[in-house]
């Protein structure tokens, strides 16, 4: 079990060389705290200095993946320099050495399709919806969603969904090439950890340089890009628009029409 001692992460290393990483804040969707935010951006530096862990699980408890950011939390909190918000979480996924495979176990919004989207490989159950919100919440995808979800999909779909914090499900997502595997519900943490399991027995160089080179692409733009969202996101945050969709979002009053 976890040797780090964290309070919203359950971190398990196998004897296999996969260490399976697990949000856990079941009773709010795994909704992130500034604390659990920090713990994400400490866990993938550890675990990249671990010489034992050749693959790595990301998932979230109970029925759900990762709803974002715990928007009580992040009000209540002291917000980071606008430059730092996300950026260092999504540096630290990226700098990661061994593969990371999400399985995502139910919806992943905001920050949570974030993280999972920044994954290598990316299972889900057939009822995993994605959704960057940031927008019905009255501020920029700062955390790495307009980096992302444009090298996944293209930028007209992006924008699409960025500009509305519409949901896409596995299936669409699958067929899109946004994410690898649909399977079925209760089974994708298992298949997830299989696939973990034929990356961690196979040639560990080799693999590691493989995805050293591919991601120098995702670097490449979220060098690009990261910056410059994150700064926007924070400055958002202080908008009276911001102030408006938290009341939205209290009232569960709908900020878009249905199409």
């Amino acid at each position: 079990m976890s040797q780090y001692g964290y309070k919203y992460l359950i971190v398990e290393q196998r004897a296999t060389g996969v260490a399976i990483v697990t949000m856990n804040r079941p009773e709010i969707l795994n909704a992130i705290n500034w604390e659990m935010h920090e713990e994400l951006e400490d866990v993938f530096v550890k675990l990249d200095h671990d010489s034992s862990v050749n693959a790595i699980v990301l998932t979230g408890a109970g029925r759900g993946f990762c709803s974002g950011g715990d928007q009580k939390s992040l009000d209540k909190g002291t917000l980071p320099s606008p430059t730092r918000s996300g950026r260092h979480l999504i540096r630290n996924m990226l700098e990661v050495e061994v593969p990371i495979v999400a399985a995502v176990n139910g919806v992943a919004v905001g920050l949570g399709a974030t993280l999972a989207l920044f994954c290598d490989v990316i299972y889900a159950s057939s009822t995993a919806r994605f959704a960057d919100t940031h927008v019905n919440a009255g501020v920029v995808a700062g955390d790495g969603g307009a980096v992302i979800w444009p090298l996944l999909m293209g930028p007209v779909r992006a924008k699409h969904y960025l500009m509305t914090g519409a949901f896409i499900s596995a299936e669409k997502a699958a067929a899109i090439g946004m994410i690898n595997e649909v399977v079925a519900d209760g089974n994708v943490l298992d298949a997830a950890i299989e696939y973990a399991e034929l990356l961690a027995s196979g040639p560990k160089e080799s693999i590691v340089w493989t995805k050293y080179s591919v991601n120098k692409i995702i670097k490449q733009y979220a060098h690009l890009l990261l910056d410059t969202s994150a700064a926007l996101e924070m400055l958002t945050f202080k908008s009276p628009e911001r102030a408006e969709a938290v009341a939205a979002f209290a009232a569960k009053r709908k900020r878009f029409a249905e199409r």
